[in-house]
């Protein structure tokens, strides 16, 4: 069995599904090493604006460790944050065939890919993109900066068309690209369906909360109310869209929420923060899931959305868009931060009514059964096995020389 040595920065929503799987495996042996416990316990988002502590196991089905951090400031939002002194000992006392690691941008993560470079097969995960790339001598300085980084890895993981383009950009070649696709829980977010009768039921409940009639159509945002996510220019566009038999949701928290209630717009509506258990039944209420990102890497919310059997609609500087969304057919991609072309999508997706946007809702369905969790296992664990495989040829050529 090949050893596979995990480093990431806390327990997170996405990966621990992952993780469960890919310790499953009778070809693997893992373990996860954690320099921060995150939201595995009470812990403040600040992009929420208030403590979360998720509702779903996180560090179930798979071995772990937390490597003791000394940072002033743990956690994930700051290079610093992640400081584990004793990480690459702790890593090769446990001999791995191949480390994984779960971005750079943390001084404990640059150190052991640097460390390990050249001595065990370094993967790399990332969803970086060159969407929102600097001009000028930024971008060419960063360029260099980021080929420097990544030179220090034998296999990168790409998730997406974008994420393939940015490290092609940075210095790695064809064959050090594995396609490792972002994808979430679908059969969690698939277990509450439009045709399925306890989905109907979640779904009146949702709109008798909210006083919405069962034959109106619901637009749903669900993530963090902050800037960069650009909730205000949504409930601008909504305001202007002039259709009454239409309605807006937000479900999340964070520190534009007092602004939005601010802009009294008739039958927008405030379900605040949603746990994880919560979500499906957000999405079974949903017509549209809109992502009007003014950046967004990927956008896992698209993901859940189109599990859930959702029309989607996003910016296009959501990485996902260019995978996931196909023009009028399951969604719409509108131009960044451009009133005029997100209006125009809200007014192509109420032309639709319900019954068009769950036909759209059910080719997202089909769309997204290509982007599981099952299949990045498989390419994590091929990957595994590929550097592996050369690293032993390697080290018998060494021993015979």
């Amino acid at each position: 069995m090949l050893r596979l040595a995990i480093v990431c920065t806390h327990p997170i929503q996405y990966f621990a599904p992952v993780f469960s799987q890919l310790a499953s495996r009778a070809d693997l042996t893992v373990r996860v090493f954690y320099g921060w416990r995150g939201a595995t316990e009470q812990a403040m988002d600040p992009g929420f604006g208030q403590k979360i502590s998720w509702d779903i196991p996180l560090l179930e089905g798979y071995d772990y460790e937390f490597v003791e951090n000394v940072a002033q400031d743990p956690g994930s939002h700051h290079f610093r944050g992640i400081d584990l002194p004793n990480l690459n000992q702790t890593l090769e006392r446990w001999k791995p065939d191949a480390i994984l690691i779960y971005g750079w941008c943390y001084k404990s993560h640059l150190k052991t890919m640097r460390h390990f470079h050249g001595r065990i097969p370094v993967l790399f995960r990332g969803d970086s993109t060159l969407l929102n790339e600097s001009s000028g001598w930024r971008r060419w300085a960063r360029r260099v900066a980021l080929r420097w980084v990544y030179r220090y890895v034998d296999l990168a993981l790409y998730v997406g068309t974008n994420s393939r383009k940015y490290f092609e950009a940075h210095g790695l070649r064809t064959d050090q690209l594995v396609f490792a696709p972002h994808s979430v829980d679908n059969r969690r977010f698939a277990s509450l369906r439009h045709d399925d009768h306890q989905n109907s039921m979640t779904r009146i409940d949702v709109r008798k909360q909210l006083s919405i009639p069962h034959d109106h159509v619901l637009f749903m945002f669900v993530g963090k109310l902050e800037p960069i996510k650009n909730p205000l220019l949504l409930v601008q566009a909504f305001a202007q869209l002039d259709q009454p038999q239409t309605h807006l949701v937000f479900v999340g928290s964070g520190p534009l929420q007092q602004s939005l209630v601010e802009q009294l717009v008739p039958r927008v509506h405030f379900l605040g923060f949603q746990n994880q258990q919560a979500l499906p039944d957000m999405y079974a209420a949903a017509d549209l899931i809109i992502l009007p990102s003014k950046s967004e890497t990927w956008g896992l919310v698209l993901n859940e959305a189109m599990a859930c059997g959702c029309a989607v609609m996003a910016s296009d500087r959501v990485g996902a868009a260019v995978d996931l969304i196909e023009e009028n057919h399951n969604g719409w991609i509108c131009k960044v931060n451009d009133l005029a072309s997100l209006i125009d999508c809200l007014k192509a997706a109420a032309s639709k009514g319900r019954d068009g946007l769950a036909e759209m809702g059910f080719r997202s369905r089909q769309i997204i059964d290509d982007w599981t969790n099952e299949r990045q296992v498989d390419a994590i664990a091929a990957a595994v096995a590929q550097v592996a495989t050369i690293r032993r040829k390697r080290l018998t050529v060494d021993s015979q020389s």
